[in-house]
C-alpha cells in the first residue's frame, strides 16, 4: 500500500523493477529511507512544540498576567436550555402586599460621613479658635472638634554629652563621668541614625546615595562613603547576633531552602557584575529565616551550611539539592506550587489534561486552607490530610503514569507531568508530618525584598558587601515574620549589644527580643 504525504505517493520498493503506476507523481524510497523520514518528521513536530512553548511564555513574562490563580469553568453554566422556550406559557403573577418597618435613617448632617478615626496613639497639637465675634457674657454651650493628619519631615540632631572633670582633693586623682556605649567606639553616629539609614535601604529600598541626597536637603552634608563606613562598623557590631542566629535556626529540624541571585562589582570583571548568589533558609516553626551570600550557585552553599543539619528539608527541584536525598537524617520534601506552576504553564499546550491537573491541585489547597482557618494543631491537620489529601495525591499520580506516553516530551504538559512525577515521592511527604507546609511559598514571600531591592541599588559594592547585606535581609526578614517594628529593634539592639553578655546575647534576636534591657549588663566578650 503507497503512503501518502501532501500531494505524493511513496512506495516502497525493493529493486528497480518494482511496480509504479504510469503517470503518478512519485517520490520512490526504501524503507529505511522512510523510516528516516519519518524519524525526522517526529523530530521536527516535537523541536516545534519546544519552539512554540518557549515563545508562550516569553510573551507571557513580557505582556502577560504574573498570577497563577486558577478558576475552573463550570460547563453546565453554559447550558442555557433555550429549547422549547417557545412553548413556555407565561405564569400569571399573583399580587401580594407586604408591609414591614424600619429604623428611619439621620440625615446627612446628623450622620457625618464614614471616615475612618485618626489613631488614637498619635500625639495630638491643640489649636483654640475662638469667635471673632465679641463672646463677653456668653454661655459656652460645647465646641466643635475637627481633626486633620499632619506630617512633619524627619529632623536630623545632636546629641551633646557634657561630662565635667573634678581634681578629687589631697590628689586622689580626676574623675570624670562615664560615657554611655556607643555603636560605633569613636564614632559620631548614633543608634538611631544608623538604624534609620539601614531600615530606609533594606525595609524601603532607598539607596545610600539617595539617603545622602534627602540629608542634603536639610543641610547637612556628608560622604556617600562615611555611610558606607557607619553600615560596615554596623555589621561588625552585629556579627554576634547573626552568628548566633545561625546556629539557632541550623538546630531546627524541618527547614525550608532557596536561592536567588544577587549582581556583585568585583575587580575580575570590570566593567561588568559578577552573579552571585543568596541562598536562604526559614523555620517554619520557630519564625526565623537566614540569608547567606555565596559567589555561585553551586551545591558547594548548602553543603557547607547544612553540613550538621538533621532533619526535614523543603526545595524546589533544582539539582544542588539532590545530594541532600543520600545524606543521612535528612529527609527531602519538594513544593507543589512549583509542580502546579508547570501545569499552569502548559494550558495554552494542552487545556485539557492541565485543568485536570490544576482542579485536583486546588482541591489539596482547600484543605489546607481549611486546617488554616480553623487553626488546627499539627496532630489533626496530619489526620486531615491523610483522610482528604492522600486520595487526591493517589489520584493525581494515577494519571500522570497514565497519560505521561500520550504527550511529546518537550511540550509544556510532557514537561509539566515528566517534572511532578520526578519529584512525586518528595511532593506527597508533606502529608505525613502535619508541621510541614504544602508548598515554599513562605520562603518565596521571604525572598521578595532582595527582587525590590536589586531593582533600587542595582547592585552590591563587593563580596564582602553582599554578605553584610545578606546578614541585614536576614534581621530585617525576622522582624517581619515576628511582627516586630525593624526601627525599634535595631535601635534598642544597638544601643544594648555592646553592654550584653555573650550568654545573654540571644534574648536580642527579634523572635525573643523585648524592649525592656536586661538587668544584668557587662561588657561584650
Amino acid at each position: 500500500m503507497p503512503a501518502k504525504a501532501g500531494n505524493f505517493y511513496f512506495y516502497f520498493v525493493k529493486d528497480a523493477q518494482s511496480y509504479i503506476p504510469e503517470n503518478a507523481e512519485t517520490v520512490v524510497l526504501s524503507r529505511d529511507e522512510y523510516n528516516e523520514l519519518l524519524s525526522r518528521d517526529a523530530h521536527q513536530q516535537t523541536e516545534i512544540q519546544y519552539l512554540k512553548h518557549e515563545l508562550e511564555k516569553l510573551k507571557r513574562m513580557i505582556f502577560g498576567s504574573k498570577s497563577e490563580r486558577f478558576i475552573p469553568i463550570d460547563s453546565s453554566q453554559l447550558n442555557l436550555e433555550l429549547e422549547g422556550i417557545e412553548e413556555k406559557k407565561e405564569i400569571e403573577s399573583e399580587t401580594q402586599s407586604i408591609t414591614y418597618t424600619r429604623n428611619k435613617s439621620k440625615n446627612k448632617e446628623e450622620a457625618g460621613h464614614s471616615r475612618m478615626p485618626l489613631p488614637a496613639h498619635l500625639p495630638r497639637v491643640e489649636h483654640v479658635i475662638e469667635p471673632e465675634e465679641n463672646t463677653a457674657g456668653a454661655k459656652k454651650i460645647g465646641e466643635e472638634i475637627t481633626e486633620i493628619l499632619e506630617y512633619k519631615p524627619g529632623k536630623l540632631y545632636v546629641q551633646r554629652y557634657i561630662r565635667p572633670k573634678y581634681l578629687l582633693p589631697e590628689d586622689k586623682g580626676i574623675v570624670i563621668g562615664q560615657l554611655p556605649s556607643l555603636p560605633i567606639p569613636r564614632g559620631n553616629a548614633g543608634a538611631g541614625l544608623l538604624s534609620h539609614i539601614i531600615i530606609s535601604k533594606y525595609v524601603d529600598h532607598l539607596p545610600f546615595y539617595r539617603q545622602v541626597q534627602q540629608f542634603k536637603r536639610q543641610g547637612v552634608v556628608f560622604a556617600e562613603s562615611t555611610m558606607n563606613g557607619w553600615f560596615s562598623a554596623t555589621c561588625k557590631l552585629l556579627s554576634p547576633l547573626y552568628d548566633k542566629l545561625k546556629n539557632k535556626i541550623l538546630r531546627s529540624d524541618y527547614l525550608m531552602a532557596d536561592e536567588t541571585p544577587i549582581p556583585v562589582l568585583t575587580e575580575d570583571k570590570p566593567g561588568a557584575t559578577h552573579k552571585g548568589y543568596i541562598w536562604v533558609y526559614f523555620d517554619p516553626l520557630n519564625r526565623m529565616a537566614l540569608f547567606d551570600y555565596r559567589k555561585s550557585r553551586s551545591r558547594e552553599g548548602p553543603t557547607e551550611i547544612l553540613q550538621n543539619f538533621r532533619g526535614k528539608l523543603q526545595t524546589d527541584g533544582y539539582e544542588a539539592y539532590t545530594i541532600f536525598e543520600k545524606q543521612n537524617g535528612i529527609t527531602l520534601l519538594a513544593c507543589m506550587a512549583h509542580a502546579r506552576r508547570k501545569f499552569e504553564e502548559a494550558k495554552d499546550n494542552d487545556k485539557l489534561r492541565a485543568e485536570h491537573i490544576l482542579k485536583l491541585m486546588q482541591g489539596l489547597y482547600a484543605i489546607e486552607r481549611k486546617a488554616r482557618d480553623a487553626e488546627m494543631p499539627h496532630e489533626e491537620r496530619y489526620e486531615l490530610r491523610q483522610a482528604e489529601s492522600l486520595p487526591i495525591l493517589k489520584e493525581i499520580e494515577i494519571w500522570m503514569k497514565d497519560n505521561i506516553m500520550k504527550v511529546l516530551p518537550k511540550s509544556s504538559i510532557g514537561k509539566a507531568i515528566s517534572y511532578t512525577l520526578n519529584l512525586w515521592p518528595r511532593l506527597v511527604r508533606y502529608a505525613d508530618d502535619g508541621r510541614c507546609e504544602i508548598d515554599n511559598n513562605l520562603i518565596e514571600n521571604t525572598i521578595r525584598p532582595i527582587a525590590l531591592g536589586r531593582k533600587n541599588y542595582l547592585f552590591a559594592g563587593s563580596h564582602e558587601g553582599a554578605e553584610r547585606t545578606a546578614m541585614m535581609y536576614t534581621f530585617m526578614s525576622c522582624c517581619k515574620i515576628n511582627n516586630i517594628e525593624p526601627y525599634a529593634w535595631l535601635r534598642d539592639t544597638l544601643t544594648r549589644l555592646q553592654d550584653t553578655k555573650i550568654s545573654q546575647i540571644e534574648n536580642l534576636l527579634p523572635n525573643s527580643w523585648t524592649s525592656h534591657p536586661p538587668k544584668e549588663r557587662c561588657t561584650l566578650q
